[in-house]
């Protein structure tokens, strides 16, 4: 058995796949809008793939003769379209492509004005079948089921679709970004990725060979979940390893924790489902596949693999992007140059638990005595979010991370009243904040939010008592009980779950946005648009310099998405002449 890391170069005298790139797939999805499965789950409840055969409208449901279930009527829904069976044309980058976006502060021009190339259409809903109200029920006593309007598709405009199919960047991208143009222009970056996924969902590998790679990985251990300490140890895991095309034009751009779906080239069965652990040297992807594969694969079986890719992502960008349209929203996005309110009197910080300097003590000090926007930025890098993924954190080490953790406690001792969201791109930046807090703040006064489908096995032993799970997947605590938890940790992804359970703007008094040059804007925003309001302090970190690598699509890098909310606002009166009052760099 080879390395984790072996040279391509081993393989080479293996027959190389054959590249399909828009062949009549035979099974795999289009791209999923479902939350990523538990690796741990794949065996014995897999989500089966989608027949390619087109799904029945509401409107087409009849109820059997003989059943005991009547369906209410419901409106006419729009699904999304399609992806396109045309060939495989090469993606080049726009002619003249600006490295970000302009800017501009100008104030929103009557709401009646428009861009020119966004076509303003109802977002398309996905119907949910839900159980009528007893009063509802029929004579006969039978159950009686109702189409809802579930959540927005957010299926891309055909004129945007249009344009990005032909490498030409909507003209609103060609515009600075202001409040009257910020939906519009983080809207046609996120169709522009949209369409990436959808150009590309019907790409298929056939004929491959692949190799059984074993890699000792650290996680939780299998102690009882009552013992003390985080319980890291070393687990050897076996991964599946299958070359592909380096050339990026030749194969979509592929990142952790998208699907695969292997399926035995001979033979027409269900495929076996797999999520990307990691792609290495841009041709090398490594995944983990159930133990249902395992028990069936021999060294010389050829498979026919296809992907896919997940748009929940995308879908709660949209949202946010939306939700920012809110005037309470106007100077979080767009600072006004105001002297800023201290209307607190902080402590004179004598009994803080972490050792600080000065500097990063007045940036702890300036952060209590802050209410509303706009926005309070610490610059400086989070040292351990970067580190292999298979060499976890224990404790925050950075300088950034240790503000934020000293604000969290004072704000936290402050007042009973306070309740404070902390968010990150990824979640052990979550889990390394939650462990150091834990250390000050009772363990029952926090919560840590999870995506439902985060692989369990991923969740240090220690975190894990503060992450309730139902039916081998997160849950999340009902209304009245998330209320009282004075401070919930999540991914800015997974902050929409708050949103979804009732979570209002204006609950948290404190929202920290940590790490967001490591995110898109439309992400970051999550958390923002929906729970911030005038009375909210907000809390940005990042380190100059950073972005986002999760970026696919050229138009959408070339034109802006890959600029920070965080380096955005550094160039901004009065972050860029860096006011003390309004950012402090550690």
């Amino acid at each position: 058995m080879g390395g984790l890391f072996s040279s391509p170069d081993q393989s080479s005298s293996q027959s190389p796949p054959t590249y399909s790139s828009y062949s009549s797939n035979p099974f795999p999805p289009t791209y999923s809008s479902r939350p990523s499965a538990s690796s741990s789950n794949l065996s014995r409840s897999s989500p089966k793939p989608p027949s390619l055969s087109p799904s029945p409208s509401p409107s087409s449901l009849k109820t059997p003769v003989h059943s005991s279930t009547s369906y209410a009527s419901f409106p006419k829904t729009t699904e999304p379209p399609s992806a396109s069976s045309s060939s495989s044309t090469s993606y080049k980058p726009p002619q003249s492509s600006p490295s970000g976006f302009p800017y501009s502060s100008k104030p929103p021009p009557s709401s009646s004005g428009s861009s020119p190339s966004y076509t303003k259409q109802p977002p398309a809903f996905k119907p949910i079948l839900h159980t009528a109200p007893n009063e509802v029920t029929n004579e006969e006593g039978k159950t009686t089921y109702a189409w809802e309007k579930g959540e927005p598709i957010y299926a891309i405009p055909e004129d945007i679709k249009g344009l990005v199919k032909r490498d030409i960047a909507p003209q609103v991208l060609k515009q600075p970004l202001s409040p009257s143009t910020y939906k519009a222009y983080f809207a046609a970056l996120l169709y522009a990725e949209d369409y990436y996924l959808e150009k590309w969902s019907n790409f298929l590998l056939e004929k491959v060979t692949l190799k059984l790679e074993e890699a000792a990985l650290h996680k939780k251990s299998k102690k009882s979940k009552y013992s003390k300490g985080s319980g890291e140890e070393e687990d050897d895991k076996i991964f599946v390893e299958f070359e592909i095309d380096s050339i990026p034009e030749k194969r979509p751009f592929l990142l952790s924790r998208d699907m695969v779906y292997a399926r035995p080239s001979d033979k027409t069965v269900e495929p076996f489902q797999g999520f990307i652990y990691r792609v290495v040297k841009s041709k090398c992807v490594l995944v983990e596949f159930g133990e249902d594969f395992h028990s069936q694969h021999h060294p010389n079986r050829k498979y026919d693999i296809s992907f896919s890719f997940n748009r929940v992502c995308l879908k709660r960008a949209h949202q946010a992007v939306e939700a920012a349209l809110d005037p309470s929203s106007h100077n979080f996005l767009f600072p006004e140059c105001v002297p800023r309110k201290n209307i607190l009197n902080p402590p004179a910080l004598l009994n803080t638990y972490y050792k600080l300097d000065t500097n990063e003590s007045n940036a702890v000090r300036r952060i209590l005595s802050f209410q509303g926007s706009p926005p309070y930025l610490l610059a400086g890098p989070l040292i351990g979010t970067n580190a292999p993924r298979y060499v976890p954190e224990q404790k925050v080490s950075a300088r950034t991370g240790v503000v934020v953790c000293e604000a969290v406690i004072e704000i936290y001792k402050t007042s009973q009243e306070n309740r404070i969201l902390i968010c990150a791109p990824i979640n052990r930046t979550c889990d390394v904040l939650m462990r150091s807090l834990r250390e000050v703040i009772p363990e029952s006064d926090m919560f840590r939010a999870n995506a439902a489908f985060r692989e369990i096995d991923g969740v240090p032993i220690d975190i894990l008592r503060s992450c309730p799970v139902k039916d081998e997947c997160f849950a999340c605590p009902p209304l009245q009980k998330l209320r009282k938890f004075k401070i919930i940790l999540s991914t800015f992804v997974s902050s929409f779950r708050l949103h979804n359970e009732g979570i209002a703007a204006g609950h948290f008094s404190h929202i920290f946005l940590v790490d967001a040059s490591s995110t898109t804007e439309p992400e970051a925003t999550i958390a923002l648009a929906n729970f911030a309001n005038e009375n909210t302090s907000v809390i940005v970190t990042g380190a100059p310099g950073n972005h986002s690598n999760w970026i696919r699509s050229n138009i959408a890098r070339n034109y802006g998405l890959g600029k920070s909310y965080f380096e955005r606002l550094r160039e901004v009166r009065p972050y860029q002449i860096l006011n003390p009052m309004f950012i402090t760099e550690l």
